[in-house]
């Protein structure tokens, strides 16, 4: 990366480096954009496309009463150029936005090429440049040299080469009849939420975990080490009836204020954000397919009608601790003018790593025009991604998909349906209003 005739660097050609770059373009900066494919290939990936699909052609649902269409919608509604090109190359998906993946590449990789503004290389860049602005945006498979690199200048506790991640469920889908508030030995402790098992339940839970299917690991993730701390919970249970009583469902130190006795076994639940709107699952990391997920864990008591907004899965990936490391706009906190976009950054998914790019391109523009920080508000999906990575708890972050989990709380109490419409309606009236404050810049 020598002699940069740019503005502004970007590393890496998938969804989130792709966007940053035409959002930064069509604003007028010119932009280097580097990819190291097909130089230099991933386990995962097998063209030199930009913005090649890996997983799967799904950029799921298009209602707005899911809020990845809310997400969809505002990104449409910022001239985004992966929801340009999912438009042109979209196949039939009933309720959902699915593409065919060779055209949606192609169609990305064509646009970032012909526009004037954007100058593509590709090569790999095996550190974080010393050029500012730049966008690092080069994926949960980044290049061992980069990654190294980025864990050098981070710190190495900050940045994770796997992902052990808990179910998260909705605060509403719990039923406070059964569950009881407490840490142990402090029975006055909001902390946790308790979900008490007596022996014939806590058997019955037990078999079926051990006996559920799980989900088979892609090639490169097959010699993954876990730390003891997290083994995934089927694992645990496979070792003996009684280990997870040792373990994540110990009931030491706890009573049930129904009984007045400690239970025989307990499932604790975490807040997961400020509002305490979402639950984690602790110690709940797993390989389970999501339909058995759905099943097994509905048998805990208090959580049979449990609303999962994400399962949990372990898998090979690259994030950093976003809310130790980065600003609501993707800008390192200790490192001026170096963004982080994509699932590098810790979102999770298509659509989250879209939007992750787009604010990113935005904010290294405005950083080039001192026109200051571009924060979009947490009403809107766009802003209640950036804050829900951004203000987690760092001690147990991990990356998750965009739900109405994320946004701020309604006022007013509203049966599910009309809550999620009048969350859909506020964001995109928040958006409208923001996009009117910033015309200048968002224009």
């Amino acid at each position: 990366m020598k002699n940069i005739q740019a503005d502004i660097v970007v590393v890496g050609g998938g969804l989130a480096g792709s966007e940053a770059a035409w959002q930064a373009a069509r604003r007028g900066a010119r932009v280097a954009l580097y990819e190291m494919r097909p130089e230099k290939m991933t386990p995962a990936h097998y063209t030199g496309k930009l913005g090649e699909l890996v997983c799967s052609n799904s950029l799921r649902a298009r209602s707005l009463t899911n809020a990845a269409g809310v997400l969809k919608e505002e990104l449409n509604q910022l001239d985004s150029l992966i929801m340009a090109c999912a438009k042109e190359a979209e196949v039939p998906a009933g309720g959902a936005l699915a593409v065919d993946r060779e055209e949606f590449s192609r169609l990305v990789t064509e646009k970032i090429v012909e526009h004037p503004l954007i100058d593509l290389y590709k090569e790999e860049v095996d550190r974080v440049p010393d050029f500012r602005p730049a966008v690092i945006a080069s994926g949960p498979l980044s290049s061992e040299a980069l990654a190294a690199h980025l864990r050098d200048l981070t710190g190495e506790e900050h940045l994770y080469f796997f992902d052990a991640a808990a179910p998260i469920i909705t605060a509403e889908s719990i039923d406070y009849n059964i569950v009881f508030m407490g840490s142990r030995y402090d029975q006055e402790s909001k902390d946790y939420i308790n979900c008490p098992m007596d022996k014939e339940r806590y058997e019955k839970f037990w078999e079926e975990l051990v006996g559920a299917e799980k989900y088979t690991p892609h090639d490169f993730e097959k010699e993954a080490k876990f730390f003891e701390g997290c083994v995934p919970i089927e694992e645990l249970a496979s070792r003996g009836v009684n280990t997870m009583l040792f373990g994540p469902l110990k009931p030491v130190g706890l009573t049930d204020p129904s009984t007045g006795e400690q239970p025989y076994a307990v499932v604790q639940l975490r807040s997961d954000n400020k509002e305490a709107t979402l639950y984690n699952m602790v110690g709940f990391q797993t390989r389970l397919k999501w339909p058995e997920q759905n099943r097994v864990f509905r048998l805990i008591p208090g959580l049979e009608n449990a609303d999962f907004m994400r399962y949990g899965m372990m898998h090979r990936n690259t994030f950093i601790n976003a809310p130790r490391l980065l600003k609501p706009t993707y800008e390192l906190k200790e490192m001026p003018g170096i963004y982080v976009a994509g699932q590098l950054s810790g979102v999770e998914g298509y659509i989250e790593s879209t939007a992750s790019g787009l604010v990113a391109g935005i904010n290294a523009f405005a950083q080039l025009e001192g026109a200051g920080e571009v924060v979009f508000p947490l009403e809107t999906a766009t802003g209640a991604l950036s804050g829900y990575i951004t203000s987690s708890n760092p001690e147990s972050f991990q990356p998750m998909n965009i739900n109405f989990g994320m946004f701020p709380p309604l006022e007013t109490r509203l049966p599910k349906k009309q809550k999620r419409e009048k969350q859909a309606e506020r964001s995109l009236k928040t958006l409208e209003i923001f996009l009117n404050n910033y015309r200048g810049l968002l224009a």
